[in-house]
Parts: C-alpha cells; structure tokens; sequence
C-alpha cells in the first residue's frame, strides 16, 4: 500500500506543473515583433501645427515624412536639413525604401515656397507619390 501511495503522489505532483516554455516562446516572439517593428516607424522630428481638411485621407503608404516648420525649417528623421541637402536625403531614403511615398506636414504658418520646394525635391527624386498631411475637423 505504501508503494501505491508514493507512486500515486509522484503522478499527482507530476500533473500538477505547469509548462512555462510555450508561454515564454510567445512573449519572445511578441518582443521580437515589437522591436522589428519600431524601428520602421519614422518621424519627421517636430510637431507641426497641421490645417484642417474636410477630405482628409490616410495614405495606404508613406515612409518618408517631411516637416515644414512654422520657422520655415526643414526636418526628416528628427534632423534638420536645410534646402540644398534636402534632395540627397530624399534619395538616400528613396533607396532604403524604393516602393514608399513623401507625406509632407506643413505647419499652417509655414510658407508656400517651402512647401512647394520640398515637393519639388521629392519628385527630382522619382518619387511620384507626395501627400500634404491635414488634420479632419
């Protein structure tokens, strides 16, 4: 008798673990994903006091963000670039990403010519799809 009680103790002590390793792969996994994910998430570096529009969309793709500053100042990837180096840029982030779009955000007292510039870098670039970012009312 004693026997089957020490070997029926044994199997209750053995049913009752719990398999931490299927818990721990998925947290793991979760982590990874999280990490690789944030590093493609780009931002321009400054807020931007964007205008409204009643029409406005959220592009399907857009991996390089400009921001034109109330001070007329140019920032992409939380650096400020000023006219001249703000084609090279374009286009070395072009070739990270060859398939991406420009998202401008223009601060609303940011002037036109600037806003018209960084198009115009954008598309010396090959780049074809730029979009002004706007604030829904």
């Amino acid at each position: 008798m004693a026997m089957r009680d020490a070997v029926a103790e044994t199997l209750k002590e053995e049913e009752a673990e719990i398999n931490l390793t299927p818990m721990l792969d998925v947290v793991f996994i979760m982590l990874i994903f999280f990490i690789v994910t944030a590093v493609f998430v780009k931002e321009p570096g400054i807020t931007v006091d964007r205008p409204e529009a009643v029409t406005a969309m959220i592009p399907s793709s857009g991996s390089i963000f400009i921001a034109v500053s109330a001070a007329n100042e140019f920032w992409i990837d939380q650096r400020s670039v000023d006219l001249a180096g703000l084609g090279p840029v374009i286009e070395r982030l072009r070739a990270e990403n060859p398939e991406g779009g420009v998202v401008i955000q223009a601060d609303n007292e940011a002037h036109n010519e600037f806003v018209l510039a960084a198009m115009d870098a954008a598309k010396e670039a090959g780049i074809t799809d730029v979009t002004l970012a706007a604030v829904v009312p």
